[in-house]
């Protein structure tokens, strides 16, 4: 039976989501990190399976905005906050991709976001500054799940996409990292679940 290798092409979808300081990637802080890697069941269809999250400690010189901090809400000085330094971060969110890549025989992992070019510029961006060279991640290629909404429900917003999906959306929860990767997935997972269905692909 083909598995999650023959069905993206070698490549091992993970959501990621980043929460950070700003919107430029060189400048920015990177502060959350949450990733949910997939699985395919013996019925092809894809779901969510391990999950890992980070908070990370802004690097020397990051900028923060205030706004962005209201959106989150993250809390900097929160002494429960556990932040890793981004080298850290990566190599810890690398591991579980890694074992996952080599079960399903995958060649490489693709990141999948909500636009998902914003969250790779992130991720990369992190791995130029620690010289981190063994990412998992192919360094451009992404699915876009702003994209695929868009095509499937007519919704691009994250919120609306997922709800047009029949998925659960708690606003009070939106804007932390695990959150908002692990309702990317589920939106991820119904729409290739849901292009199976109807195509028998």
């Amino acid at each position: 039976m083909p598995g999650i290798s023959s069905r993206f092409r070698g490549f091992l979808p993970v959501v990621v989501d980043v929460e950070t300081g700003g919107f430029n990637p060189q400048t920015d802080a990177l502060l959350e990190v949450a990733a949910c890697i997939l699985h395919m069941d013996d019925f092809e269809r894809i779901k969510i399976g391990e999950k890992v999250t980070f908070n990370v400690t802004p690097f020397p010189g990051a900028n923060i905005e205030p706004s962005s901090l209201e959106v989150t809400g993250i809390d900097l000085d929160c002494p429960n906050r556990n932040a890793l330094p981004e080298r850290e971060m990566l190599q810890q969110l690398s591991q579980p991709i890694r074992r996952e890549l080599k079960r399903t025989e995958c060649q490489r992992a693709i990141l999948v976001g909500h636009n998902a070019w914003f969250d790779l510029s992130f991720i990369n961006a992190a791995l130029e500054r620690t010289g981190y060279k063994r990412s998992p991640f192919h360094p451009f290629s992404s699915f876009d799940t702003a994209t695929l909404g868009g095509l499937a429900f007519g919704q691009t917003v994250l919120s609306r996409a997922v709800q047009a999906a029949g998925i659960d959306w708690n606003e009070s929860q939106a804007h932390s990292a695990l959150y908002d990767a692990e309702k990317t997935a589920a939106l991820f997972c119904a729409i290739v679940n849901r292009w199976k269905i109807l195509t028998g692909f």
